[in-house]
């Protein structure tokens, strides 16, 4: 089963080291993994996309709770929640194929960052299987390069109001 995790954690060297290798000892592969600071800069959001058993994943959020740096863990598979992925992709664009390529840019709400003579380099958003669709479309043309940000999600509502994080 995929489980998306959001932990909060004191913005500190190690943290997500820490985090990672736990994972890892558990033996669950990380499909996605995206950190970065929120309101509070003293607190970073760790989001990752892993695969594994319930129960599993249970044990492994209690141990998360008991790690110092870590402030609050949830599995977020379960909740009404908001998940983006951002990818810069870079395509061979023949002149006679710009045109092709920007349609189906605009058609999956993305943008053109950068041209040059015999690539496009584009912006998508979105969820994981949007981002997926994109790049299957572009293989075609001829994928460059490929870069992701991993997963990033957080739970729709308030905060305080039942929610967790």
């Amino acid at each position: 089963m995929r489980h998306v995790l959001s932990a909060l954690v004191q913005n500190q060297p190690g943290v997500l080291a820490h985090i990672s290798g736990m994972l890892a000892s558990r033996g669950f592969n990380i499909d996605s993994l995206a950190v970065g600071e929120t309101e509070d800069p003293n607190l970073s959001r760790v989001t990752f996309v892993v695969h594994g058993d319930d129960a599993e994943l249970e044990q492994v959020r209690k141990q998360l709770d008991k790690v110092i740096t870590v402030v609050a863990v949830q599995d977020i598979s379960s909740e009404d929640f908001v998940e983006r992925d951002l990818m810069l992709i870079k395509v061979k664009a023949a002149a006679q194929e710009r045109t092709e390529i920007v349609l189906l840019v605009e058609m999956f709400r993305g943008r053109v960052d950068d041209i040059s003579q015999e690539s496009l380099m584009i912006e998508i958003s979105g969820q994981e299987r949007k981002i997926e669709a994109f790049i299957e479309l572009m293989r075609p043309y001829g994928i460059l390069e490929l870069a992701r940000t991993g997963r990033i999600a957080l739970v729709r509502g308030v905060p305080g109001r039942g929610d967790v994080l």
